[in-house]
Formats: C-alpha cells, sequence, structure tokens
C-alpha cells in the first residue's frame, strides 16, 4: 500500500533529525581531536624547551632574550644546521698532557684548593686547561654560576667573567664521561653547549654528588679537587643573587674570584 503523504512528511522530518544528529556528533569529535592536537603540541613545546635549556646549562646562563629565542626557535620551524664537529681557534694538541698526571692550586676568595687533572682519561680537556692556567686566563677570572638544587655546581672560566661564551674558542671532543651521569662532590669537568666541539674555557665543580644528563654527550672530567672542597660548599651556602635565572640558579651570592690557577 503507497504510504500517505502525512506519512512521507513524518519520514522526511525523522532522516532529517538523524542527519543533524550525526553532524553535531561529527563536530564534537573532530573538536575534541583538535583540542587534544594542541593539548599535546604544547606539551611537546614545553619538554622541548627544557631539554634545551638543561643542553645549554652548563655553557652560560640563557638571558631573558636568549630564552625567547629558544621558545621562538621551537615554535617556529626552521632548519638547523648541524653543530661543528671540528676545533675553532688554537688549540693546544692533546698531546700535550696526553699520559700525565697534573696537580695544582686554583685559589678562589684567598682560599686554596688542592687539584689534580688525568691527562690519561681527558688528554684534550688537560692540555687546554693546561695551557690557559699557563697563560694566566683564570686569574682575577669571576665565577658567574652557582646551582644549589639537584646539581650542585660552581661555574667558572668565561671570558669576560660573567658566562660569555667565545665562539672563537671551541674544542672537542667530550672526554672520559661519566656512563650512569654521576659526578661526585668534587669533580672538575668541562661546561659546554649542546655540541660535543662546543667546550671552550669554562669548567664547573661539583660541592656535592650530582647527576648529569648523559643523552646528549654528557661533559668531560678532567679531575678532581683533592682538598679545600669545603671553601666552595661554605660558598655556596650563601645560596644566588636575587635575580638569577632563578631562585636555584644564578649568579653566587657571594662574589667567587679566581685568585690563580697553577698546575705542573
Amino acid at each position: 500500500m503507497a504510504a500517505s503523504k502525512q506519512e512521507l512528511r513524518e519520514q522526511r522530518r525523522r532522516v532529517r533529525q538523524m542527519e543533524a544528529r550525526r553532524s553535531l556528533r561529527d563536530a564534537q569529535q573532530q573538536r575534541r581531536r583538535r583540542d587534544n592536537t594542541l593539548a599535546i603540541g604544547a606539551g611537546v613545546v614545553a619538554v622541548a624547551l627544557g631539554v634545551v635549556l638543561q643542553l645549554t646549562a652548563f655553557s652560560s646562563n640563557p638571558t631573558p632574550e636568549e630564552y625567547a629565542a629558544v621558545q621562538a626557535g621551537l615554535q617556529t620551524p626552521s632548519a638547523t644546521p648541524s653543530p661543528s664537529e671540528s676545533n675553532v681557534g688554537n688549540i693546544p694538541s692533546a698531546d700535550l698532557a696526553r699520559g700525565k698526571t697534573l696537580t695544582g692550586t686554583l685559589t678562589v676568595n684567598g682560599k686554596p684548593l688542592g687539584v689534580t687533572l688525568d691527562g690519561t682519561k681527558a688528554p684534550q680537556a688537560v692540555s687546554v686547561f693546561k695551557t690557559l692556567a699557563d697563560q694566566g686566563f683564570f686569574t682575577k677570572n669571576g665565577c658567574h654560576r652557582l646551582t644549589t638544587s639537584s646539581i650542585y655546581v660552581l661555574q667558572c672560566g668565561s671570558k669576560d667573567g660573567k658566562g660569555g661564551v667565545d665562539p672563537g674558542f671551541q674544542w672537542g671532543p667530550v672526554e672520559n664521561v661519566p656512563a650512569d651521569g654521576k659526578y661526585p662532590a668534587g669533580t672538575i669537568a668541562v661546561a659546554r653547549a649542546a655540541s660535543t666541539y662546543s667546550n671552550s674555557t669554562q669548567f664547573f665543580i661539583t660541592y656535592k654528588d650530582s647527576v648529569l644528563p648523559v643523552d646528549q654527550g654528557g661533559y668531560t672530567v678532567m679531575g678532581r679537587v683533592t682538598s679545600g672542597l669545603d671553601a666552595i660548599t661554605a660558598l655556596a651556602s650563601a645560596g644566588v643573587k636575587a635575580g638569577g635565572t632563578s631562585a636555584t640558579d644564578g649568579p653566587p651570592a657571594t662574589a667567587v674570584t679566581i685568585d690563580s690557577f697553577t698546575l705542573k
């Protein structure tokens, strides 16, 4: 029996309702997918930013401008050149210290620290720092950075004494990196940026046991403090100067100056 006009109108109405509900459901699913994508993207940016800043942590303190530039670089796709894998500048030969153990004194704020550097495990690093010390590079140089939470280091040796890098003096590779990322109290290691050939003139001393990331090559351990580490611990107890990168990372509240650095 043929359907009446009233029945046909009712059928069309039900079809339109079903199509409207389906369209609404599809729109809701698309919105949820979009929201999830945005949330995941924001999380990736945050994690990436943290990784980048961590990798540069033992090169220099990022300025607000540098922080903004890193953040912008993560949010805006751009071509990233491969890091240089060759030395830049007049880098001493690793043969200068190869197979040798050097001892000496690092004096900071009038307090002498006995040190020993291992030219067998880190010949390139020890050769560089022996040469710099002999040239008087570190004399009256400032220690620009102190960290007091999770990682416990005093960082020194920047060209300007304030954390500035020296792009005209960079070298590698990294040497004698702890496989487990553990740097015991008294460790003397070479600071660098992300590239394994971005070592320069900066170094850091751990005044407490610390664990540093190894997924990007780690940091060259070139020696250790054999006496006087309590002087660094005492300086660290004063904390970080207000206005640093954070309340636990920035210039030492008590200014630290290297009086001399001698090795033989």
